[in-house]
């Protein structure tokens, strides 16, 4: 037999708690009165949220040093916008705009539905918006192009009269009129073209935008405000309009803390009802419904406490951070099912403080166990490249110190309280004192309702539940069985099988859809613009860094080279670039630029009949170019990530310096760190947590059997969130870092109490480890789960993507705890702890 001292930590800690229940038991009013006045004061906090309010999108849920960001610092600084010449082509942002899509299942270009659409355009053009008692319309927020407003060119090809599209020969991709060439495939969507050419012989959707100035934002914002009021009392018999503006999904994100507030009250009171139920007993002086009630009352005052304290202290809070109380409520309502426990094998006969000693001695190591790991996956979770997940990780970190805190005094205090009036043999109710049996003849009514304060006069301790005797008598011995144990095994090879298959289909990535309720009108508008407009992406930027000798042959053709590299992928469709203009221009008009004063003295000209171009070259005082710019065409056919990762690296391999961006890389960039980073996070997590195991349990093979246990429960819950078509991004993210904590929940229960077992064979240890905690283990598990099973009622995916993983957590947990780890000790096991 080999034998470990590892008890260094957990036998003083032991020790020190042991003292500390005593102490509690003989002053619990001061344990009791402190937390209340301290969550009190804490709380206070609370007046500053709105304040403290932060959540920009951008911010919150795209990495904060992300590669994109300073691609646009660059575009910004070298290539400044020009509110007179506006071009969304050469937006570093996604822009101020406002848009709609307008779609007929036959064909949206006949005269009824344009005239419907002309109809809606000029209402939205003419739309009055009041201001501080003054009105104003689109054409004064409008952002222009040589003094007019943004066209929208569908309109403009039939100069403003629906019966002109009978005699307009349309083309696709690409119209060309006398004047200019038209990008109609931002306009029209699920186009049939003639099979002979490529006229358009009908459309399924029209997309209309309306760009605004941003140099008028309290303006802006509100003559959005006034398009989305407009657009959703809109109704039309031969169109069906769908909507959006560049802040919807801004303000669609934060309408989702409102729509979860009314959850609280639903889950408090189930944690309540299921906490009191599951401590009921029918002895009148020896049921711990007080016990329960204050159980929950101590959750809600670490969230008081830890959320003020942070808020006093100006730390932003992001509203995935609102998903909160309701973990702190599941891991508080576990920590107190313990303690009761524990409380329960005390000796009925001793004092209050020896019993609240025995107590703290038995259950305070468990769940300082718990508490470590839970708080430090957490903070761990801070060191995320995600503002919403540091948010999250910092306010639950801080909650579940509070939390545990608030256990060991205030809880405490209450269970001591509870105790006296246990030992007076009063009812939990009146506070009367009543008999423990009522003589013979007495209505059985009145014997359920006015006798109690049994035990087992053998033991000296309170009578078993039936729960436990069962884990006990029959579950215990059943899984300790031979057989038993065999099944078990080759369930947990299929369980880990298919875990392993759901990771590898997991996908990456946060659709920004899912940042809005269920029932929001954007949801409409994306789903059209994916189903209309779908093949086309975007024009992405590639930026020419260095000063370059566009003149020099020599040195065209190595640009031109990349050029052609970034036209061979699949995803690219055409290069549109001032350079290539500029030849043209030159071509048609017989000028050389083949030579650099030629080429400097021309160009002047060519950017006064082409100003647009103007915004595309940096040029010094001397009217040398610094750095310029042209766009690429991308197609829909692979993923944004696929598309960034491959331009990316196809500009890396040019010898000329470029840099290729676009606003949506800023959301893209997400997919290049999720999984590294969360791989990273999760393994620094999961080494702190055997740390912590090793030592506070007092037997090495028993932590290291925690730290397989939380890697087990971290695949299947990653493996299954494949499965459930739950995609890895910032929030389930969230949910995988508390994953590590909520596992050890469970392995570590359940270890720590068959190392300390009294018993000396293996299965003897883990049917006594079962009789003593499995009953608690399951009550905070069901704690767990009734805690957040409202958020799947919630119209938001990020609380239900909450609720699902804590599923997942809790449900794999409670199988390790009650299952796996259990018949794995009784396998593995054979280590003497030297006490």
């Amino acid at each position: 037999m080999a034998k470990w001292r590892t008890d260094c930590l957990e036998r003083p800690l032991r020790i020190y708690f042991e003292k500390l229940g005593c102490f509690i038991g003989c002053h619990p009013w001061w344990f009791l009165i402190t937390p209340l006045v301290l969550s009190t004061g804490l709380g206070c906090g609370f007046y500053f949220i709105t304040d403290r309010m932060c959540n920009n999108i951008e911010e919150q849920f795209t990495p904060v040093d992300g590669k994109a960001k300073m691609e646009r610092k660059y575009i910004q600084e070298t290539f400044p916008g020009n509110e007179s010449v506006f071009s969304t082509l050469r937006l570093s942002t996604s822009g101020n705009y406002a848009t709609l899509i307008a779609t007929n299942d036959r064909n949206i270009l006949t005269v009824e539905s344009l005239q419907d659409i002309l109809h809606l355009d000029y209402k939205i053009r003419n739309m009055l918006v009041q201001l501080d008692n003054q009105s104003f319309q689109y054409v004064d927020v409008c952002a222009g192009v040589m003094g007019s407003c943004t066209p929208n060119d569908i309109i403009d090809i039939i100069k403003g009269y629906a019966n002109n599209i009978e005699s307009v020969n349309l083309t696709f991709p690409w119209y060309h009129s006398n004047s200019r060439s038209v990008p109609l495939y931002l306009s029209l969507g699920n186009v049939k073209l003639n099979k002979e050419s490529l006229i358009v012989e009908s459309a399924e959707a029209i997309r209309l935008y309306y760009h605004l100035r941003e140099d008028t934002k309290a303006k802006s914002d509100l003559w959005l405000e006034s398009f989305i009021n407009l657009l959703s009392n809109e109704s039309s018999t031969s169109i069906q309009v769908s909507y959006s503006t560049s802040m919807s999904i801004q303000w669609e994100f934060e309408k989702s803390p409102a729509s979860v507030i009314y959850l609280f009250s639903i889950s408090y009171a189930i944690a309540i009802t299921f906490s009191i139920v599951s401590c009921w007993r029918l002895d009148n002086v020896r049921t711990k419904v007080w016990v329960a009630f204050c159980g929950v009352l101590a959750t809600g005052l670490a969230v008081l406490s830890g959320f003020g304290a942070l808020l006093l202290l100006g730390q932003p809070f992001v509203m995935t951070a609102a998903s909160c109380p309701f973990m702190i409520l599941g891991i508080g309502l576990d920590d107190m099912f313990i303690m009761i426990s524990c409380w329960q094998r005390t000796r009925v006969l001793d004092s209050i403080p020896d019993r609240m000693a025995h107590t703290y001695r038995d259950a305070a190591v468990s769940i300082t166990i718990t508490t470590l790991t839970d708080a430090l996956a957490l903070f761990l979770g801070c060191t995320s490249p995600f503002g919403s997940v540091q948010s999250f990780c910092l306010y639950a970190g801080v909650s579940i110190c509070f939390c545990y805190l608030y256990n060991i005094t205030f809880l405490g205090a209450c269970m001591a309280l509870n105790g006296h009036r246990e030992a007076g043999r009063k009812h939990w109710l009146t506070c009367a004192k009543i008999p423990e049996d009522l003589p013979s003849g007495t209505s059985r009514g009145s014997s359920i309702c006015c006798t109690g304060g049994s035990y087992n006069s053998v033991t000296e301790k309170e009578e078993t539940e039936c729960i436990s005797h069962i884990l006990e008598k029959l579950y215990g011995p059943f899984l300790t069985h031979k057989l038993t144990k065999a099944y078990v095994f080759v369930f947990y090879v299929c369980y880990l099988a298919v875990s392993i298959y759901g990771c590898w289909i997991l996908k990456e990535g946060l659709d920004i859809r899912n940042l809005a309720l269920d029932d929001s009108y954007i949801i409409d508008y994306y789903n059209n613009q994916s189903q209309h407009f779908s093949e086309y992406s975007c024009n992405v930027m590639v930026a020419v860094k260095q000063p370059f000798p566009y003149w020099d042959v020599d040195r065209q053709k190595q640009l031109l080279s990349c050029v052609s590299n970034f036209e061979s992928m699949k995803h690219v469709n055409s290069t549109f670039a001032w350079f290539f203009s500029f030849q043209e221009f030159a071509n048609a008009t017989n000028l050389s630029i083949s030579s650099q004063d030629a080429f400097q003295s021309h160009l002047p000209h060519f950017l006064e009949l082409t100003p647009m171009f103007r915004q595309d070259i940096n040029m010094s005082a001397a009217n040398e170019i610094q750095a310029s710019r042209f766009f690429i065409q991308i197609l829909n056919q692979v993923p944004m990530k696929d598309t960034m990762v491959g331009l990316r690296e196809t500009a890396e391999e040019c010898p000329v310096e470029l840099l290729v961006y676009h606003p949506a890389f800023i959301y893209a960039d997400q997919y290049t760190i999720i999984i590294d980073n969360t791989i990273q996070t999760v393994l620094v997590a999961l080494i702190a947590m055997l740390m912590v195991s090793l030592a506070l349990i007092p037997n090495i093979l028993c932590s290291v059997w925690v730290a397989f246990s939380i890697c087990s429960v971290i695949v299947g819950v990653t493996g299954f969130m494949g499965l459930c078509s739950i995609n890895l991004d910032s929030i389930s993210m969230i949910n995988l870092i508390m994953c590590v904590g909520f596992s050890v929940d469970f392995s570590a229960h359940a270890s720590y109490s068959f190392v300390s077992s009294p018993k000396h064979d293996l299965n003897e240890k883990a049917v006594d480890a079962l009789a003593h905690l499995g009953y608690p283990i399951l009550q905070g598990a069901l704690s767990t789960v009734l805690g957040v099973a409202v958020l799947s009622l919630s119209m938001s995916y990020i609380f239900r993507t909450f609720f699902k993983v804590v599923f997942l957590v809790v449900a794999f947990g409670l199988l390790h705890g009650l299952v796996f780890i259990p018949v794995f000790l009784t396998l593995f096991g054979d280590f003497e702890v030297c006490c």
